[in-house]
Formats: structure tokens, sequence, C-alpha cells
């Protein structure tokens, strides 16, 4: 595997010599872009004896031949960019070139893993955070960094993750690539909400973001994706189409209309479906009266069970948002509603659940098999999901 290191001019560039080993000892061949800045940090004397490829620290080298940023931007697998600066963050969502890492940035056609490394107040400001959201809509992998004592005596996010496992992402950013070209995957996600007048609903915590972040990464993964959403306040993912409904019974409507229209391999209900509606619903605000009132309930479709018995896509995907016995609970739910995977979800833990950026899960089959996952930015969650589907498809394919 040919890995191309973008190092930027933040202090932890002096690790750069280290991770270049470590991808190595990953049997990868490596070759370095350097910012002007990341040269005051890290010797490209140092990065030219260790590695297996150019080091572009000049786009007017006089050593460089033909189009020297486009052929070392051809030739990776993957890039990754370690550690990337804020400013380096501006200059890839604005799509500025005139360096070597932004060049090859812009130029390659390989996957792109970003790991942002910083002070806690710049990667907190609203700036950065809107370069990294434009990154990600276009596909980038920007990995969040971790939490610690920063190089600037400041406590918080900011620090660059730990080397092996920048080697580890990297390289299954380079495997998953464009791996599920072609792929019809249907996603659910958000609340529903069951009125019961006008102005008043059942609903619940959720945020829609587990669901978005799935639809995103397979999008970006090469799938042809639909996204059916209840009511969220969130963008939607770049090349995903996008369908509003707020009931539960719309949404079952939704699901159902676009897998009688299109023949989809993978079915994922991150959905937080309310579990009961109202059964009559006034025309006009309830008014308080002097005593309590009573609202009868009736069950609502469990959407995620009837696709499994209609429409039976060769992968069925649900969630489990449980409080406790979470695996047992998963494991029931995977067998009672015949899918294919079951994400078992935590929403009792700090670090996981309704409106959490980050998500703790175990990933279920019906092999027995558990993936503990997390904690983890949903994002990256997503794709250890995906690789359990993509896995799953190729059973699938191979059955006679």
């Amino acid at each position: 595997m040919n890995v191309l290191l973008g190092v930027t001019g933040g202090i932890a560039a002096y690790k750069a010599p280290d991770l270049l080993r470590r991808f190595q000892k990953a049997s990868c061949r490596v070759g370095v872009a350097l910012t002007p800045s990341a040269q005051k940090f890290v010797s490209p004397l140092v990065l030219r004896t260790l590695a297996d490829h150019t080091v572009m620290d000049d786009i007017f080298s006089a050593e460089a031949t033909g189009v020297g940023h486009i052929d070392l931007a051809d030739w990776p697998d993957v890039l990754a960019v370690a550690p990337a600066t804020a400013h380096s963050l501006g200059r890839f969502a604005g799509g500025l070139a005139d360096e070597p890492v932004s060049l090859c940035f812009l130029a390659t056609r390989a996957p792109r893993i970003v790991f942002p490394a910083m002070n806690v107040n710049m990667w907190e400001d609203g700036a950065t955070r809107a370069n990294v959201a434009t990154l990600r809509a276009r596909g980038v992998i920007v990995i969040e960094p971790e939490s610690g004592e920063l190089a600037c005596g400041w406590q918080g996010s900011g620090r660059l993750p730990d080397l092996d496992r920048i080697v580890e992402l990297t390289m299954a950013a380079a495997g998953r690539g464009r791996d599920l070209a072609g792929v019809r995957v249907v996603v659910t996600a958000g609340p529903t909400r069951e009125h019961f007048d006008p102005v008043r609903f059942l609903s619940n915590p959720s945020t829609g973001k587990m669901g978005f972040a799935v639809a995103e990464r397979a999008a970006s993964r090469g799938a042809e994706v639909v996204l059916v959403t209840g009511p969220v306040a969130l963008p939607t993912p770049s090349g995903v189409k996008r369908v509003d409904v707020v009931s539960a019974i719309e949404m079952r409507d939704a699901v159902f209309r676009i897998l009688e229209e299109r023949q989809a391999e993978v079915f994922v209900a991150a959905a937080a479906v309310a579990d009961y509606r109202p059964v009559r619903v006034s025309g006009q605000k309830i008014k308080k009266g002097e005593g309590d009132e009573t609202i009868e309930l009736t069950r609502t479709p469990d959407i995620l069970a009837e696709v499994s018995q209609r429409f039976r896509p060769p992968v069925r995907v649900g969630f489990a948002a449980e409080t406790e016995k979470i695996v047992d609970n998963a494991r029931e739910k995977l067998a009672r509603k015949d899918l294919t995977i079951m994400v078992a979800n935590d929403v009792t833990a700090a670090d996981a659940g309704f409106g959490s950026e980050t998500n703790l899960v175990t990933i279920l089959d019906r092999d027995g098999d558990e993936i503990r996952v997390g904690p983890a930015p949903k994002r990256e969650v997503a794709d250890r999901l995906l690789d359990a589907v993509k896995a799953a498809l190729g059973r699938v394919s191979a059955k006679p």
C-alpha cells in the first residue's frame, strides 16, 4: 500500500519520522509532502533518509520532474495529513493550493484522512468546526483529536491520536475507498412525532446524528443512499437523497414506497420510531380543563420487522437503544425481527446515546460475533458498522 503523508506546521509534526516508520512496519511504502511551516519542526532531510518515495518540501524544486505535485498526488492509495493544523483545515476547505500538502490534497483522487491537532480553543472555534463540516460533506475523513494535556499547557481536545491508531485508521480508509460502489442503501434516522393535537405530540430526544452519519459514510464509500428522516435540524449529507417525514406511519409509507421502487441490498433502521401513537387526534388545540386528561394509545407499526417480512433486503440492520441488559436485549431483537446485524446502544452512557457527538455500541451478527466500538465519533462508528455490512454482503453473494 502506498501512503502519502502530509505534514503541516504544528508541534506534533516532530512525530512524523516515527509515524513514517510505523507505516513502513505495516508494509506500507511512504511518500511525504510538507508545508513550509512543518519544516520548522521536522527536517526534510530526515524524512528523505527514511521515506520510500518522494519527499516534496518545495513546489518549485529543481529536483521535480514533470508536474511534481500531480505525479505525487497520483501515486498513493491514501493521503493522510498528520498533524493537520487549524490553518491547514481552512486551506483544504477553501480549496487553496499553493504549497505541497494542499496541492496534493486537492489533486489526489485517493481517499483522504485528516488528523487535526491544535489548541483546544482553536479546535472548538466556530470557524474550525465549519471547515471540518465542509470537509466531511466532501467525503474527507476527519478524525476527532484526543483529549488530555496539550503542548500549550491547556487541557482538552486537540492531541494527535496515538501513532499506531493513525496507521490503523489510515489503512482502513485506504481499504474502504469506494468499496460500496453501486450498493443501494436505505437508511432511516431521527425521531418520529405522534401528534394528539396540532401543537402537541409524543416523541423522543433523538437528533438523527447516528443515522445521518451512516448515510453520509455509505455515500462517501460509493453507495446509492436514500435517507428517510424524521424531524431533525441536520443538513443533508452530500450525495444522499433525502425524504422528510413526521410520524411513524409516514416513515413506514415512505420506506415501503422506496423499497417497492428500487431493489435495495441494505436497509439500516437507525430511526428512533415511537412505539405508540394517540388513537384520536384533535383537530384543535386541547384546552386545559379542571380535571385530568387521558390519552388512549395504540401501537405504531414495527417498520423494521415489516421490511424483513415483506421486502427482505439481503442485509437488514437494526439499532437497539437499551438501558439494561444491553447485549441480551439486542440479541433477542436480532432473532425476533430476523435481522442480519443489530447495533446495541447503551443510551445511559455519558459518551453515547441521544444527542451525543460520540457513541458506544456493540455490533452483533447472526453468527454470534460481537464487535465493541467506541467511545468514538459517530462517523467512525458508522464506518465500523458499514465494514460489517460489507462483510455480510460478501457472505450473501458467496452463497450458492
